[in-house]
């Protein structure tokens, strides 16, 4: 069987093991979605990943969805950046940034904007604002004209990453945000060609991903998603059906890779592995926050044929998790009330483990 610990060729990358870093909201920007020194030092702690995903990076200001988080599409964003990158390399990592649009899931109180989806459907719950939660806001509901630009928003984005020396992008196409949105048919209620029967629910993220390719590669661009998910209120009819028909669309593109989350069941998961032809990151834990990915649960999804495993929370608290899961070294618990709050606190303050010389 496969081990946890081989390498993997991304595309051009060589990775020394089969761990992801998972993307992980911290909301610790600066003003104006700039990177900070103290997220440099975030991630280089963690670069004996695999590979690592960035946190959720904005397109652009209207895809802001919480406060606090960064972008890539000012010039300044751009040079924030690439302390981060040149950190994590010179540490002897690979760091891909994820481009999060928010869509419906933001408040104009984070971007002076009316969010926008598919339709005009507010997502379910609150959302974070800088005054702290409130109901999600009704959004405007993009016309026709106007979707192919908020697709082509995530290829700019992408370009910026490149000009930052991130490696790659991955499109967050999972969780409940824009391009989720677009798939469920619960958010997605519109009647031109974007909505209505799957081939067309499915045109956006397509488009999306395509131009990313155009923009940046194939092998520098993965994606992001959630079969069945239910996050901010978002459902998806015909699931299997839908990611089917997506993973087949997509397959021509010769992304780096497809990261999936463990959202519905293993059944489907398993189906979907044998639709999609090239590389598949595995998030074996859900619902989010049960607990910490373990061995057991990346040895297990291996054995059904993933080709890498990402690990969310249990990176957050261990930097050296690659080293830990290696000796079998127990984890370090995550403090959830460090999640948000800002600060270095439960951010830079997880201690590697204490090996013997």
């Amino acid at each position: 069987m496969t081990s946890l610990f081989t390498s993997y060729q991304l595309g051009g990358l060589t990775l020394p093991n089969r761990m992801v870093m998972a993307p992980m909201t911290r909301a610790r920007a600066a003003a104006g979605g700039l990177a900070t020194p103290s997220m440099a030092t975030y991630y280089a702690q963690r670069a004996t990943a695999g590979l690592i995903v960035s946190e959720g990076v904005q397109p652009s200001l209207i895809g802001q969805s919480n406060p606090g988080t960064p972008g890539l599409f000012t010039n300044e964003q751009v040079d924030a950046w690439r302390p981060v990158t040149a950190a994590v390399h010179a540490n002897g990592g690979r760091i891909f940034a994820q481009l999060m649009h928010g869509g419906r899931v933001s408040h104009p109180d984070t971007t002076g904007l009316q969010p926008v989806g598919p339709s005009a459907v507010p997502a379910v719950g609150d959302v974070f604002t800088p005054t702290g939660p409130q109901p999600a806001p009704m959004p405007r509901a993009l016309s026709t004209t106007e979707v192919p630009e908020h697709a082509r928003s995530y290829a700019r984005a992408a370009q910026r990453a490149v000009e930052a020396d991130f490696d790659g992008v991955e499109l967050h196409g999972a969780n409940g945000y824009l391009i989720s949105q677009f798939l469920s048919s619960n958010a997605n209620l519109r009647t031109d060609r974007y909505g209505g029967p799957i081939a067309n629910r499915i045109r956006f993220v397509v488009e999306a991903v395509a131009a990313t390719v155009e923009a940046v590669g194939g092998e520098r661009t993965g994606i992001r998603l959630s079969p069945g998910g239910t996050f901010w209120g978002v459902e998806e009819s015909e699931v299997r059906d839908l990611y089917t028909a997506l993973l087949t669309e997509l397959a021509p593109l010769g992304l780096a890779y497809v990261h999936l989350e463990a959202t519905v069941e293993e059944a489907t998961l398993v189906a979907l592995r044998r639709a999609w032809p090239g590389t598949l990151v595995m998030n074996p834990v859900f619902p989010m926050g049960a607990k910490q990915t373990g061995r057991d649960d990346a040895d297990h999804w291996l054995g059904l044929g993933a080709d890498l495993i990402s690990f969310g929370r249990a990176f957050l608290a261990n930097p050296d998790l690659v080293e830990r899961l290696r000796g079998g070294i127990p984890l370090t618990p995550v403090d959830e009330a460090t999640y948000f709050q800002g600060g270095d606190a439960g951010f830079l303050t997880y201690p590697a483990h204490q090996y013997a010389a």
